[in-house]
């Protein structure tokens, strides 16, 4: 779901020539790091959220699953909550989970 619609090119820049020729490869298929767009007030209220206090041993992919059944959909908290990694968030912050989580990857038209 998450690159269905995404862009795909073939890098084969200079840069990794020597990792490409040891590897035997002659080039790399990739995808363009996306520009996500954040909601805005309205499309925030459409959504259900759950707050969750970060404590010790907290992680974006651990909620994920508790909360989306998939640890692979991390990224659509931290994205959420502007927090790139665990590494952003402190302990006792509030840490929301936007749901459901169809209506949020619909919002960001992915």
């Amino acid at each position: 779901m998450r690159y269905a619609l995404r862009r795909v090119f073939q890098n084969r820049s200079k840069t990794y020539e020597k990792i490409l020729e040891e590897r035997g490869l002659k080039r790399i298929t990739q995808y363009p790091t996306p520009k996500l767009k954040h909601l805005d007030a309205r499309e925030i209220r459409k959504l259900n959220r759950v707050g969750h206090i970060w404590k010790v041993g907290d992680r974006f992919y651990k909620l994920a699953y508790k909360h989306y059944g998939k640890t692979k959909y991390w990224w659509v908290i931290a994205w959420y909550n502007r927090k790139p990694t665990e590494s952003h968030v402190n302990l006792g912050d509030v840490i929301y989970v936007p749901l459901p989580l169809d209506e949020v990857v619909r919002s960001l038209g992915l």
